[in-house]
């Protein structure tokens, strides 16, 4: 006689997850904000946009994961720190174009649901939203027996902001004599994680737990340290300077990321040995003799965000970010653009 099965014998709790969401719901109480309707568990997150008080509003989205570097999570069996890095990744994003984040949601895929791991994530997710005044209002939680090695998981997040049409910050205005403000990161990000683990686990043979000398630490610890969330800071001297332009330093680094909101007519000029850059870069370029260039195009090496200003605000600028307690540097400045001239130059 054939034994009945079940969606519970096939690898799918759906008791288990159904009472997960009330977890979730605790965890996103604490993210509330005006304009939040409801409580987690509808099937769409609702969200009122009569609390902007913007004239002309405009919604600005982005989506991103944490990438590999959820393998050094695995590794430590810290997982409250990655929700941190997926809401960065999503919302800084969109604070480089002057818009404030509304709200959150997230997506957890694992194979069997482990819920200490997945509630773990969630309150980085929601510690995340609570440093960028966002809403964490819904997501999704997947069981797929079969798609991921036990106690791993995947990671998404989806970030909506608001920003008046005459305030976004495009870069249009930018020209030749501005200056380039670099903010400090917090160490990798969350950005070069497979060349990270190629040189630390694969060529150095080190182990999770092994303290490292020159970074004062263990490399676990080092590499889970959290992307910076830049738009509180962002949205705080927005309403008191003219800022041109904004360089959310990600994946691709200085390199990639600076040619994105320049003018074609526009190159950047980075001041080589301008900003202070964390013992991290030094020890991975050295481990692994990766060439300067390849750091500038892979890492953030220590710069998390560029603003583009006037010449004329540059000081005053530094002093603001020094009251904020931001760590800034006047890392370069924009120049005319000679044809076929890289968009990114080093003097």
């Amino acid at each position: 006689m054939t034994v009945p099965l079940t969606y519970a014998d096939a690898g799918v709790d759906i008791e288990k997850t159904n009472n997960f969401i009330n977890t979730i719901k605790e965890i996103a109480k604490k993210t509330r904000t005006p304009g939040m309707m409801g409580e987690i568990g509808g099937f769409g997150g609702l969200f009122s946009l009569n609390v902007a008080n913007i004239e002309r509003p405009v919604l600005v989205s982005s989506t991103d994961g944490v990438g590999t570097k959820l393998k050094i999570a695995f590794m430590s069996n810290k997982h409250d720190t990655v929700g941190i890095d997926l809401v960065a990744m999503c919302i800084n994003d969109i604070a480089v174009q002057g818009a404030k984040p509304l709200f959150f949601l997230d997506y957890l895929a694992m194979g069997v649901l482990n819920t200490e791991i997945a509630t773990s994530v969630l309150k980085g997710i929601g510690e995340g939203c609570r440093q960028a005044k966002c809403a964490l209002i819904g997501g999704e939680t997947a069981e797929m027996p079969g798609m991921y090695q036990e106690n791993e998981y995947d990671l998404a997040g989806f970030v909506v902001g608001i920003v008046d049409n005459d305030k976004i910050i495009d870069g249009s205005e930018i020209q030749v004599g501005n200056k380039l403000i670099g903010i400090s990161s917090d160490g990798l990000h969350s950005n070069g994680y497979s060349l990270v683990r190629k040189i630390c686990f694969d060529l150095l043979q080190l182990k999770i737990d092994s303290y490292v000398p020159e970074l004062g630490r263990t490399i676990g610890e080092e590499l889970l340290v959290p992307t910076r969330i830049y738009s509180e800071a962002i949205q705080g001297f927005l309403r008191e300077l003219p800022i041109l332009g904004l360089v959310h330093v990600t994946g691709g680094g200085i390199v990639d990321n600076l040619p994105r909101i320049l003018p074609q007519a526009c190159s950047g000029l980075i001041y080589k040995g301008s900003w202070e850059i964390p013992p991290i870069f030094t020890f991975l370029q050295q481990a692994g003799s990766v060439s300067e260039p390849e750091m500038m195009r892979t890492f953030n090496n220590g710069i998390g965000l560029i603003a583009v200003v006037p010449e004329t605000i540059a000081q005053e600028f530094l002093e603001r970010l020094t009251g904020m307690n931001e760590k800034a540097f006047v890392i370069g400045e924009v120049i005319e653009r000679k044809e076929g001239a890289a968009r990114v130059e080093w003097g």
